[in-house]
């Protein structure tokens, strides 16, 4: 989208603003944007980012999400937003901010340029996840990092049987497995040791986790497949989605994981080629002068 400022026709009308609680600087700027938009006669609303439900009766209206914390408050609203099909803007108050578009001291600028209509989307793919026992479904999730299956408090592997499109695959004998979007390939995969993807790429990362004498290697799988992962342990094992939310499984338990109906959008003011400049600045990799 792009466009001349109007400031009476902002390219978004309704507005939720989210913030991290437990950050003062996030709630005293969360006032300093609401007061900023409805100064532009545009709705808004705010609510804390672990205590959504005062945005719930606005979903079906808003058009723009705004949020105030670092990575894991943005995973948070971009699994809300993406059925609702609206994008986040993130402003970054935590460490890494992968995901974030705007650094705190420039949020005025940021959301100017956003509302002249002067951004990009960048649409990035949900995984869809299902968890069953025999025939019963027993819930269903969305991530936008990964889905991890893998053993509990003890000490002990579980067996997780691994089907891609309905094709055995492998039998991973480890402390679990991540299945990994594109988004995730910089989170949990990373640190056990998958490859970077681009956030544009519409693959699933399989990464085994301390695997004993079983795969050892992570597997990049193409766009469109089905991952079905059976459970074979005589303990508990756990199924953790995007690191927040935690479902115990049990022995003959599948889960089933695909890409999601819907995906979830960012706002981008940043050039297209933005990933990797921010991906060597956030990881803190040094970059030697270029020589010409």
């Amino acid at each position: 989208m792009s466009g001349s400022f109007d400031s009476t026709r902002p390219a978004f009308q309704n507005i939720g603003v989210l913030y991290h609680p437990e950050l003062a600087e996030a709630r005293v700027m969360a006032a300093d944007i609401l007061e900023f938009v409805e100064g532009l006669g545009i709705s808004a609303q705010v609510s804390p980012t672990w205590d959504d439900g005062g945005l719930q009766e606005h979903l079906d209206v808003l058009d723009l999400m705004v949020v105030l914390g670092g990575d894991g408050s943005i995973i948070r609203a971009a699994r809300i937003a993406a059925s609702y099909k609206f994008p986040i803007l993130g402003i970054n108050m935590g460490h890494l901010g992968f995901l974030a578009e705007v650094q705190p001291g420039e949020w005025r600028e940021a959301l100017e340029q956003t509302l002249t209509g002067n951004f990009w989307i960048e649409r990035r793919m949900v995984l869809h996840t299902e968890h069953r026992h025999g025939k019963q479904i027993i819930g269903t999730y969305d991530a936008l990092n990964e889905a991890v299956i893998s053993r509990g408090q003890m000490a002990r592997v579980v067996r997780l049987n691994t089907y891609v499109d309905r094709g055995f695959l492998t039998t991973y004998v480890a402390d679990g497995l991540i299945v990994a979007t594109a988004t995730g390939s910089t989170a949990y995969a990373l640190a056990a040791g998958g490859p970077i993807l681009p956030p544009e790429l519409e693959n699933f990362l399989l990464v085994p986790i301390a695997p004993h004498l079983s795969l050892d290697r992570a597997l990049v799988l193409s766009k469109g497949v089905t991952i079905n992962v059976e459970v074979s342990t005589d303990h508990k094992a756990v199924l953790t989605i995007d690191g927040q939310v935690e479902i115990e499984l049990a022995n003959k338990d599948e889960i089933e994981m695909s890409a999601g109906p819907w995906k979830a959008q960012f706002v981008r003011l940043q050039a297209r080629n933005y990933f990797y400049q921010t991906l060597m600045r956030r990881l803190g990799w040094p970059q030697p002068k270029r020589r010409y």
